[in-house]
């Protein structure tokens, strides 16, 4: 089995309280006087206390378009994506020469070369490395990418994967738009990059192994979550169904998926979730009838950094592997997370 030998985690510099963002982005964007007390509310009700900006918060006013947005996103995607698999690949005692494979998820923007093409020299990656970048996949492309480098190494046990997430949520900000949609997206999302080094069983490593994943994707709901693609950029959609889906669907799926195993949720140790947002987060832990705490480290996330979209339940991830008492060796976790489709990918480890 696949191990996770290395997780590391980047924020921009930019960091900002909650109410601070909700200030600004009152200046920013022709909030009518009647929408402002809903907006505080909105950004009160997200359980964030603060987020990370990919620029100082006075610059956004400066993005006249998609295409301004879309320049700075490439850019310092770039940055923060090496930064983030540089120190994953040294914290796993390798060099970019090392890695077989790469894989870049983001739905944030767009470039062409891709983010691993731009970054590869900057981290000595050979000539030979295989490159898939993917996008579309949004909240769900961290666990989805854990996900495939499993399927990879699995083919593949002498050699290393690489995923990187990295978002730069921020940038989508549509100023026109007073939705509701939109007003909690800009409440919830932040800005961030996390890098996963995995080995396969061929080479030494530690860390969790990845034992099982399962992928659905959930009939006639494609409409719930993503993009619509606006001259201005990218338009959030969000829809309120989000919740019930999963309080409709998730516990099956879980309960079939860890039975294949031999489990049931009694016996996983930790569960590793996405910061979808706190009715999602409610959903979840309904579904699966989780004990109080389950999610404790998923919800310090949410406050300390906002939703990350794909890098979200990476981040959720180190903070488990690197907890002061983290769970015990042997025992069955579970890493899970939901994105456009709609759909959910579940990825079972063992510690």
């Amino acid at each position: 089995m696949p191990r996770i030998t290395a997780v590391e985690c980047v924020l921009p510099p930019n960091r900002y309280a909650q109410e601070e963002i909700t200030d600004r982005l009152a200046e920013l964007c022709p909030i009518p006087e009647d929408v402002r007390p809903l907006l505080d509310r909105l950004h009160t009700s997200t359980r964030v206390r603060e987020r990370h900006l990919v620029l100082p918060i006075e610059k956004y006013a400066k993005l006249d378009g998609f295409g301004a947005a879309n320049e700075v996103y490439v850019d310092a995607a770039v940055d923060l994506g090496a930064e983030a698999v540089a120190a994953a690949l040294e914290a796993a005692g390798l060099e970019g020469s090392d890695v077989d494979l790469i894989i870049v998820a983001s739905t944030t923007g767009v470039a062409a070369p891709s983010l691993d093409a731009r970054m590869a020299g900057r981290l000595g990656l050979r000539p030979d490395v295989k490159r898939l970048p993917v996008f579309g996949l949004g909240c769900v492309a961290g666990a989805a990418g854990i996900a495939r480098l499993h399927d990879y190494l699995r083919g593949a046990p002498g050699e290393v994967a690489v995923l990187l997430a990295v978002e730069l949520c921020s940038l989508t900000l549509q100023r026109e738009d007073s939705s509701i949609a939109n007003l909690i997206a800009s409440g919830l999302f932040g800005d961030g990059a996390a890098a996963v080094v995995a080995c396969g069983d061929e080479r030494a490593g530690s860390g969790p192994a990845v034992v099982a994943t399962r992928s659905r994707l959930y009939p006639e709901s494609e409409g719930v979550m993503g993009w619509d693609v606006r001259d201005s950029g990218f338009q959030v959609v969000l829809d309120v169904r989000i919740p019930e889906l999963v309080r409709e669907h998730l516990a099956d799926d879980m309960r079939e998926f860890l039975a294949d195993q031999g489990l049931t949720t009694k016996d996983v140790t930790a569960w590793v979730c996405h910061p979808g947002g706190p009715k999602v987060l409610q959903a979840v832990a309904a579904a699966l009838d989780l004990p109080e705490g389950a999610l404790d480290v998923t919800w310090r996330s949410l406050a300390q950094a906002g939703n990350l979209s794909s890098a979200s339940v990476l981040f959720v991830l180190r903070d488990t592997m690197a907890s002061p008492q983290p769970p015990p060796p042997g025992t069955p976790g579970v890493l899970l997370a939901m994105g456009p489709g709609f759909c959910s990918e579940l990825v079972l480890l063992r510690w």
